[in-house]
């Protein structure tokens, strides 16, 4: 939608980083706010939350998160940039580097023993 309207694709790191350099608020609050009041929203309508179990320490968390923003850095884009737009797109660029998520992420599962 934000591609077909207004011409940017919805890559959430970029979105964020943008916002986060002072890039124009009109363009990007809007985005994150509705990122942020969507589960609410969600919440209000069927009267709970989704369920969510995270088997994870805080300082796991974080290390992830900060590796994560890395990866956006280095990758030039996130896995909704990448893997959902790219690809629509036919991006040959977009295409190897959702590849390359998938992959990361299955070895990193198996290495963590998320399929014991």
């Amino acid at each position: 939608m934000l591609l077909l309207l207004n011409g940017r694709i919805a890559g959430i790191s970029g979105i964020v980083g943008r916002l986060l350099q002072g890039g124009n608020p009109a363009q990007n609050i809007p985005f994150v706010v509705g990122l942020v009041l969507g589960p609410l929203l969600f919440a209000v309508i069927f009267d709970r939350f989704p369920s969510v179990t995270v088997a994870a320490t805080w300082p796991t968390i974080i290390v992830a998160g900060l590796l994560v923003g890395l990866g956006t850095r280095m990758g030039a884009g996130c896995t909704s940039g990448h893997g959902i737009v790219g690809i629509a797109l036919h991006s040959p660029r977009s295409i190897v580097a959702t590849a390359i998520f998938l992959i990361s992420g299955m070895a990193t599962a198996t290495f963590m023993g998320v399929y014991q």
